[in-house]
């Protein structure tokens, strides 16, 4: 049987130049003195030295936390089981709200052909007032909200609000 297979899509020149995978690469030859030219050999030092590729994508993201992790990783070879940034603090929210501009933070494409798209400015906005909302409930720290939603562009909305007082989200639907 003869399988052809024909690429989708390859990026160019310029676009992998300034794709932030690439200077992902820089930054991880720099700091670790790497010698890694592209995607595979990326993935072979991600498989081979994996918690110093957590810990430099952990760096290099710019991860906010009130406490720094203590372990990057621990009980590798135990899956289910391992346990990542061991001892760290951090709100999920707060690190995906870290941008407060006029760059779209989501575009939304439902089956129906509807489309909405949000700003970080809005989304920022949108996501404080619903999460003042739920504290007003009495939604605190520690408490579950679960929701039985579809996937639509308010489901980030109310996970974000959630997970920004400290609460845990659970969404089906």
């Amino acid at each position: 049987m003869n399988d052809v297979r024909k690429k989708l899509w390859e990026p160019s020149e310029e676009w992998i130049k300034t794709a932030e995978v690439t200077r992902f690469i820089e930054y991880v030859n720099k700091k670790y003195g790497q010698v890694i030219k592209g995607g595979k050999d990326l993935y072979k030092w991600s498989v081979e030295s994996t918690p110093e590729f957590w810990a430099a994508m952990w760096d290099f993201g710019e991860i906010i936390y009130s406490k720094k992790y203590d372990k990057v990783v621990k009980d590798l070879k135990i899956f289910p089981g391992t346990k990542w940034f061991v001892g760290s603090r951090l709100n999920f929210a707060e690190n995906l709200l870290r941008y407060n501009d006029d760059k779209l933070a989501f575009i939304f494409q439902g089956e129906t052909k509807v489309s909405k798209q949000i700003t970080y400015a809005k989304l920022n906005l949108t996501v404080a007032r619903l999460a003042k909302s739920l504290k007003e409930i009495g939604v605190k720290v520690g408490d579950r909200v679960v929701s039985y939603i579809p996937n639509l562009i308010e489901t980030p909305i109310a996970m974000l609000a959630t997970t920004a007082i400290g609460a845990i989200w659970a969404s089906c639907g």
